[in-house]
């Protein structure tokens, strides 16, 4: 199932910040279209260029019972229908060389989930593909040792690469954003994404769940917006406490448009100030 390439991610020289955002995982065939279609509303209000996010597989699980997709084909084509239908980019997560071929083609972008941003085999299939390249930085390492994975994207003949931060691990169970990153990560030539829900997890709970604290989301939103950052990643959803995946780190979709109203608001003074 070969679906047109959408043009929308190839200049992202804009006065507004771009926005990755959807579910963190499809949970039904219903609910990616109704999410994204809620986003674009906003979106389009607020001048922001928009992506939209869901996995179509839970691959990195704490617990082997949690749910992890309801199935690859059908996940994947509800996340086309998003595509189709309102005429926007889409992203998903890949986990080892062998889906990027399959993904690519179904999405505009393909994202490498931060525990894996080393894999070589899987930078580099995913740079063959073509399409574009997010590469979510390791809770492990520092923003300067992302310069090696861009290389690989490069050296693998693709420059369509994003970079995304998400936190580092500060202990074991909690994570800590340091805005230096931002730029550190722009020395790259690269767009600089800032996920301000994956942020907030607290990991490794002894329950086997994730915990959060996305009553910082939007303070966390500000500060990256404030630092520059070219983009926002973010997960949102109808109800997070019933979410199947990420729920306890989640921004409640009606808090959506007042939060990036807010941070469209300061994208417009920090333009004044560069």
């Amino acid at each position: 199932m070969k679906t047109p390439e959408i043009h929308l991610l190839e200049n992202f020289s804009t006065n507004n910040f771009f926005l990755l955002a959807g579910p963190c995982v499809v949970e039904n065939e219903q609910m990616p279209l109704e999410i994204a279609s809620k986003i674009h509303e906003i979106t389009r209000k607020l001048g922001i260029p928009y992506i939209f996010k869901a996995s179509y597989r839970k691959a990195n699980r704490s617990k082997a019972s949690s749910f992890a997709g309801i199935g690859d084909q059908k996940a994947l084509k509800a996340i086309v229908a998003v595509k189709e239908t309102l005429k926007i980019p889409v992203v998903t997560d890949i986990h080892s060389a062998a889906e990027a071929e399959m993904a690519a083609e179904y999405v505009d972008v393909l994202q490498i989930p931060a525990f894996l941003c080393r894999q070589t085999d899987l930078l580099e299939a995913a740079a063959r593909t073509g399409k574009w390249v997010n590469i979510k930085k390791g809770q492990f390492l520092s923003p300067e040792s992302m310069r090696f994975a861009v290389e690989k994207v490069r050296e693998a003949g693709s420059e369509k690469i994003m970079l995304t931060d998400r936190g580092t691990m500060f202990g074991y169970q909690d994570l800590i954003v340091d805005m230096r990153g931002i730029p550190a990560m722009q020395e790259f030539q690269v767009p600089v994404i800032l996920d301000i829900t994956h942020s907030l997890q607290q990991p490794n709970q002894p329950g086997g769940v994730s915990g959060g604290r996305p009553a910082l989301i939007e303070t966390i939103g500000k500060a990256g917006i404030a630092s520059g950052c070219d983009g926002i990643f973010l997960e949102t959803h109808p109800d997070p406490a019933s979410a199947k995946s990420d729920g306890a780190n989640m921004l409640h979709l009606d808090m959506l448009e007042k939060v990036l109203t807010n941070l469209v608001t300061i994208r417009q003074a920090w333009l004044k100030t560069t």
